[in-house]
This record gives structure tokens, sequence and C-alpha cells, in this order.
């Protein structure tokens, strides 16, 4: 299959190629580094910006899926990255005949969101993280779930719980809206998304993916968090 992945400079973008690749399909990465993903049979990197009406409809003309694992840190400004990027793809794919959409969003958009045996996240890292921090993030992915919503398309909105990366796929979870977990590895994510291109389950549906049999450090994960946004805020400040 012929399948367009967008974000895929970033961590689950790579994640996505990688499977994708192992599984035999064709795959084109878009991506605004093109430097930073490494040649292999079966891959073509276009250099693209998906926020570039033109330059997402060159790619999507001629592919059988489109992923997109788009996303930004968290941040206090305003986001439309999601919501934006989703009118694009979708455009282009009414445009070209391209029907299977897949895009990740959030678990943290389904209102009924709350997992088993995590009280310390549901009462204290959730309202924080996600409701304030994360909060223009969301905001702009519930526009973004809108626009896919409102076309014609075989679409599946993928809603992960909070990532972290691991060596391989596990036996993940799947459910409607969401799925009762609070992490999900990227390697679950991407193995998820793959396999949904052979099954109709969840076509014109919200996917919950969440890992259960690994769980990362969530200290670790909180200070990676900082880290990034540290990086993040310097490099909006010289640009």
């Amino acid at each position: 299959m012929r399948i367009a992945v967008f974000g895929a400079g970033g961590p689950t973008g790579r994640e996505l190629l990688t499977q994708a690749l192992d599984n035999g399909h064709e795959v084109t990465a878009v991506t605004r580094r093109p430097k930073l993903v490494p040649a292999r049979e079966g891959l073509v990197v276009a250099d693209a910006d998906a926020l570039d009406a033109r330059a997402v409809d060159a790619v999507v003309a001629g592919q059988d899926a489109v992923l997109s694992a788009l996303g930004v840190p968290p941040g206090k400004g305003p986001v439309t990255l999601y919501s934006d990027t989703a009118a694009h793809m979708t455009a282009a794919m009414e445009r070209h005949g391209v029907k299977r959409l897949m895009v990740v969003s959030s678990s943290v958009l389904d209102p009924g969101w709350r997992p088993s045996g995590a009280f310390f996240f549901n009462n204290v890292l959730d309202p924080y993280v996600n409701r304030v921090i994360a909060r223009a993030a969301h905001e702009d992915m519930r526009r973004m779930e809108d626009v896919v919503r409102a076309h014609d398309l075989d679409w599946t909105i993928v809603r992960p719980s909070g990532l972290f990366d691991h060596p391989g796929p596990t036996p993940y979870l799947l459910a409607e809206n969401s799925a009762d977990g609070v992490f999900t590895a990227r390697s679950d994510l991407a193995a998820s998304m793959l396999a949904q291109l052979a099954d109709d389950r969840f076509v014109r549906r919200a996917m919950g993916v969440a890992t259960t049999r690994v769980r990362p450090s969530v200290p670790r994960m909180i200070w990676r968090e900082i880290r990034k946004n540290a990086r993040a805020g310097r490099a909006r400040k010289v640009a």
C-alpha cells in the first residue's frame, strides 16, 4: 500500500515509518527536516510543510492512505497546526480520490476518559498537565477532529494516552473513543494505526489506544517534557 506519513520527523512519525517499511508498504515521509530521515528501500522523503496546501496536495496525489502524526509541544501560545493541516489533507484527499485517513489526537478529548486505578493521574497530573499546560493543543485537536468528521472519507481519529518510547509493539488495548490506560507506547500507537489499514472496525470512529503491559518512568517523562519545552522556548526567542 502507498502511504503518506505527515510528521515523519517526529518520534511517532519515525516509528510509523519504520514499522510501515518493515511491513512492506511504500511510504512517503513528509517532513520539513528531510536530512533527519535515513534512506531506505520503499521510502520517498518529501521536503514539504504540512501548512502549505499546495505541498500537501502534491504529496497526497497517488497515495492509498494518509496518516498524520503531526504534533506540537505544550505551550501557552495559540495552536492551529492540527486543524489547519487537517483542512489541507482532507481537501487534497477529496480532490484526488484518496479515502483512508488516520490522524493522531488524544484520549483527553473523550470527556469520559478516567483510567482505572490511576488516582494520582486523574486528580493531579491530568487536571494540571492536560487541562492547563496542554490546553491550547487539545483545543486545536478538537477542531481537527471536527474538520475530519465533516468530510466523506474513511477516517479514523486515533486517541493515545500519554506517549512514551518502547523498543517494540506490545499486546495493546483498543476501544472506541478512548482506552482504559494512562500511557501509550509509540510502538503500539504505530502498530495499531497500520493494523487499521486492513480493518474497518474504527472507520468513521475515534479509536483509543493504550499500553497495559509496560509502563514508563513518570519522573523521567516529566523531566524530559520540561527540558523539551525549555528548548522550544529558547528556539522561539531566537526566531
